[in-house]
């Protein structure tokens, strides 16, 4: 239903919300009861002084019976009328119930925001422990010190004699054991207490260097200066870190370096302005390669976009070395994402760019334009295999109305809701028990 068609409709329930009866409310609008009803009941247009006038016997802004529910929560409710069985003909009612029963839609959506956080949780805590290093290096060395404790003991539990020298042996082994596995469960222990602390974070050379871009918004300003020092930004930007997350630190921003160098931070704004977040457009004015141009676009700050953009990188076994996230489209941490990605398929024919519409699991209303392209990392060598690199650009689409097919991927097979995947290649946490049988 039309959303200047629903006035009546709000206006009908603000009257019962508010007590008064149909006959109350014609008398303060000074109208008659029957037209009232004809309103209330959507079949009489209503607009001007007489919406000021019953808006003011309610005691409510005119807007609110005009405009009804917001777009967001309206944005959240068709979100959540996604994941169910909803016929067509209640699905387009959404904007009708939202604005009979506000509050009761409110709740709604704010149980579907909190399923979808709750939904990032999980996402979240399933990447960690299935690629946090230190995680599992410290559950490593808690199961071989309880099974050289469990040995020593069953050893001193046989029937029989033992030696009073081998017994001080055992004894001694058995509180060594003890006291470092206390040890190691305490520095775990502290660890997943820090989990939301810069320092958790810090447990791998790429972990670190993604934590400094995230502090700094992936932009630089003191790169885009001409004649700019690396060295001098990596010992501002390096304290603190390991020598390896120093080393891939470097690499990065000499990157950036080149890329500001070759693309002017004004020259871009001015095709951004233009063409909007189109790293073709970005290309064609510079003469560079497309991941130049992506990585180029990433970089720019926040205010020059006219939406957010995301960035993945890998190389050519797929393992992730640049990540820059969406809010809707996360990344996972060390390890390999959806192999539906063009990120992946773009190794597979390399210099070929592929574009396509993407939507999440779990997040049906967000939709993603992603640009892909694999690329050699260097010059050709005589005789020589070329090394690729795979860069895919991530921007939200706007438009729902468009009839280009679109991909629905994941973000990780571990927590993919899609049971007959052709990519899958574990099972997920996300699928009822009939759904894993094989």
């Amino acid at each position: 239903m039309p959303r200047d068609t629903l006035t009546g409709s709000r206006i009908r329930e603000r009257r019962v919300m508010a007590g008064l009866k149909q006959s109350e409310l014609a008398k303060r609008a000074d109208i008659s009861p029957s037209y009232l009803n004809l309103i209330e009941h959507n079949r009489r247009r209503i607009g001007g002084k007489l919406l000021v006038d019953i808006a003011h016997a309610l005691g409510v802004e005119p807007a609110s019976l005009t405009e009804g529910a917001e777009t967001t929560l309206l944005t959240t409710l068709r979100e959540a009328a996604t994941d169910t069985e909803m016929t067509e003909a209640e699905f387009a009612r959404v904007e009708e119930f939202a604005g009979r029963f506000p509050g009761w839609a409110a709740l709604l959506a704010n149980s579907q925001r909190r399923i979808e956080t709750l939904q990032r949780s999980v996402e979240a805590l399933t990447d960690r422990l299935t690629h946090d290093p230190h995680l599992a290096a410290s559950l490593h060395e808690m199961l071989s010190t309880v099974t050289a404790i469990r040995s020593a003991a069953s050893i001193l539990a046989e029937p029989g004699d033992i030696e009073p020298e081998w017994q001080r042996r055992f004894n001694r082994n058995i509180y060594e054991d003890s006291a470092r596995l206390a040890d190691t469960s305490r520095s775990l222990a502290q660890y997943l207490e820090e989990a939301d602390t810069e320092a958790s974070e810090t447990n791998a050379p790429q972990d670190e260097v993604d934590a400094v871009f995230q502090r700094v918004g992936f932009h630089l300003p003191a790169l885009e200066m001409p004649g700019a020092s690396v060295d001098a930004v990596l010992e501002d930007l390096g304290q603190g870190l390991s020598q390896s997350a120093r080393w891939l630190l470097h690499r990065i921003l000499s990157r950036y370096a080149e890329d500001a160098k070759r693309l002017p931070l004004s020259d871009c704004a001015d095709v951004v302005a233009a063409q909007g977040s189109d790293p073709l457009a970005l290309a064609q004015r510079f003469g560079c390669d497309a991941a130049r141009a992506m990585r180029r676009l990433a970089q720019l700050p926040d205010d020059l976009l006219p939406e957010p953009v995301g960035l993945a990188i890998c190389d050519g076994s797929g393992v992730t070395t640049f990540r820059k996230p969406l809010p809707e489209f996360p990344l996972p941490r060390l390890g390999a994402g959806c192999a539906l990605w063009p990120l992946y398929r773009a190794l597979a024919r390399p210099m070929m760019l592929y574009s396509e519409l993407l939507e999440q699991s779990a997040r049906a209303a967000a939709r993603h334009r992603t640009i892909a392209i694999a690329q050699p990392t260097g010059p050709a060598r005589l005789g020589e295999d070329v090394l690729f690199e795979s860069h895919m650009l991530i921007v939200p689409e706007p438009k729902r109305d468009t009839a280009e097919p679109i991909r629905q991927v994941g973000l990780t097979c571990r927590i993919c809701p899609h049971p007959s995947c052709d990519a899958r290649r574990e099972p997920s946490i996300m699928l009822t028990p009939e759904q894993r049988k094989f």
